[in-house]
């Protein structure tokens, strides 16, 4: 697996590094929310027919999280690679490994067709994801951090997270052109074209990865002999505090994602009465909308420093969440522009601000020789409770509180806190020193 070692006078071109890590995690979350946007429109009725519409989203969601559950374990077993291989040979196996799993999501037989085993298979191919997208999201991070020039750290690490946002928008988009059939053509075999998609986006991606050069950070750690046979034993006893931290900060970027860019389809199609295309057409635009304000905020990162803007981005999320849910039960379905207007701002504006900063911030924190492994655990690990089981939570608390949003709103808050308090507890310095230190000084102390 180990690749072969550059030549000194080889390079990398920094848009085809840029390109191609975004590209990557775009393909990657497209297969990963490809399930969550499907789950209340078509998989809880083919893998749980038995079950009533509210328990059977809970079922399909409760699959849904079990992906997040295996994250950590990828990002346990990629970034210990990761870490003593490289970050490129691992960007590889994981793309392959989360084509695979999507694809083979679109084959299964449906619980009619098969019985039992229909929602066991789908639930390891749902772990099948999670591993893969376990080790990716670290390794793409880094491979634009690590490259970047100084002063541009923070900018060239928000390129990749355009990936979240461009993946739920496109497995939105390719739902909603399918949502276009007849219900019945939809529920047969429509659903299962998205996820054959992948399998187009997955070559694609490689032919660009397989382009790419190792990292100048990992290379110094090889040339050193710096690489530690057990990088995750490494991780905890040199960096635990550094990973309670970022876990925690990562809660807010999480369970902000996925209350309004998944479980927002489920609330406005049945606690506000509107289509699943009128639901999908709202995602689709905050998501697009965010897309600018991402880059935003890693500029603005390098200018007034990574927890700076990340501490306001927490104290936004937890304003405008407040303000967009209160903006949607008020005017439900009669005021579609005031759905879409109260998603925007809290999803497309006050969400960019943590996650485009969360990669540079969390690369930050950790050394290089344990870098993969830390970024991957802390994002990986925080996405079970931040990200997995948000959807599952929400769901609950809207059916405890009769269809109203207040309990998930004060869900939120409490986030919001647990965020902020551990972001304020993180070790940086001004973004002004951090852009005139050499890279690795830089991202140990930024």
């Amino acid at each position: 697996m180990n690749p072969a070692r550059p030549s000194p006078s080889a390079t990398t071109s920094k848009s085809l590094i840029v390109f191609a890590s975004t590209l990557g995690t775009t393909i990657e979350w497209y297969d990963f929310f490809l399930y969550g946007v499907l789950t209340p429109l078509a998989l809880n009725k083919l893998f749980f027919p038995n079950l009533s519409p509210v328990m059977g989203t809970l079922a399909a969601y409760t699959t849904f999280a079990v992906g997040f559950i295996s994250r950590p374990v990828g990002g346990i077993i990629f970034g210990h690679y990761g870490d003593r291989l490289g970050r490129k040979t691992i960007l590889i196996l994981t793309m392959m490994i989360m084509g695979a799993a999507t694809f083979l999501i679109g084959a299964l037989p449906t619980t009619a067709q098969a019985g039992v085993i229909a929602p066991i298979l789908l639930l390891l191919l749902r772990v099948m994801q999670g591993i893969g997208i376990g080790g990716e999201w670290g390794g793409a991070v880094l491979m634009t951090i690590e490259h970047a020039p100084a002063g541009k750290r923070s900018l060239y690490g928000s390129w990749p997270q355009l990936g979240v946002p461009l993946g739920l928008m496109s497995s939105a988009g390719v739902v909603a052109l399918l949502n276009l059939l007849p219900e019945s053509d939809f529920i047969v075999w429509g659903w299962r074209v998205a996820f054959f998609v992948s399998a187009l986006l997955v070559a694609i991606g490689l032919y660009v990865r397989l382009k790419v050069l190792e990292t100048p950070d990992f290379e110094r750690v090889r040339s050193e002999n710096k690489i530690v046979p057990i990088p995750f034993v490494e991780l905890m006893r040199s960096h635990g505090r550094q990973v309670l931290l970022t876990l925690g900060a990562r809660y807010v970027e999480g369970a902000c994602f996925n209350t309004f860019g998944v479980f927002i389809i489920y609330y406005v199609t049945h606690s506000l009465g509107l289509t699943r295309g009128m639901a999908l057409n709202a995602v689709i635009i905050s998501s697009a909308t965010m897309l600018p304000f991402i880059i935003i905020a890693g500029m603005l990162a390098d200018r007034y420093g990574l927890k700076r803007v990340f501490a306001t981005g927490t104290v936004a999320i937890a304003l405008t969440s407040v303000f967009a849910f209160w903006i949607m039960d008020r005017y439900g379905a009669a005021h579609y522009g005031a759905i879409l207007f109260a998603l925007i701002v809290a999803f497309s504006i006050a969400y960019p601000m943590v996650y485009g900063t969360e990669s540079s911030l969390f690369a930050s924190q950790f050394d290089a020789h344990v870098r993969y492994s830390g970024v991957s655990f802390a994002y990986q690990f925080s996405g079970i409770f931040a990200s997995g089981l948000t959807p599952l939570i929400a769901t609950a608390l809207i059916d405890a509180g009769g269809g109203k949003p207040w309990l998930v709103v004060g869900y939120m808050l409490a986030v919001s806190a647990v965020s902020l308090v551990s972001v304020l507890l993180m070790k940086g310095i001004s973004a002004p020193a951090a852009a005139r230190a050499p890279l690795g000084a830089a991202l140990n102390r930024a």
